[in-house]
């Protein structure tokens, strides 16, 4: 079965960075997207950024020029959050999708922005 694995998350100060990284470590099919999500108390899951076949990139207006999506491999995902601001904090999940097929999310990873 596949299994994201994520990894990275933490307590961090505003104006500081982290990685988070997620690995697919059970795939069997071909990966269309990957993404990750965000959800923070009282609030919706919003998409944070994702990252197709084809490399082509899209983020939410809120994390434009701070954080970068990644991937070198079809495996595995990478969300490189610099300048993070209190509003960042939340549960990151990854996500990665076959179109029509099937998706599957990570456990979450919690990323606290606080001084």
């Amino acid at each position: 079965q596949v299994q994201l694995v994520e990894s990275g998350g933490g307590l961090v100060q505003p104006g500081g960075s982290l990685r988070l990284s997620c690995v697919n470590s059970g795939s069997i099919f071909s990966v269309d997207v990957m993404g990750w999500y965000r959800q923070a108390p009282g609030k919706q899951r919003e998409l944070v950024a994702v990252i197709d076949s084809g490399m082509t990139t899209n983020y939410a207006d809120s994390v434009k020029g701070r954080f970068t999506i990644s991937t070198n491999a079809k495996n595995t995902v990478y969300l490189q959050m610099n300048s993070l601001k209190p509003e960042d904090t939340a549960v990151y999940y990854c996500h990665m999708a076959t179109y029509g097929v099937d998706d599957y999310w990570g456990q979450g990873t919690q990323v606290t922005v606080s001084s």
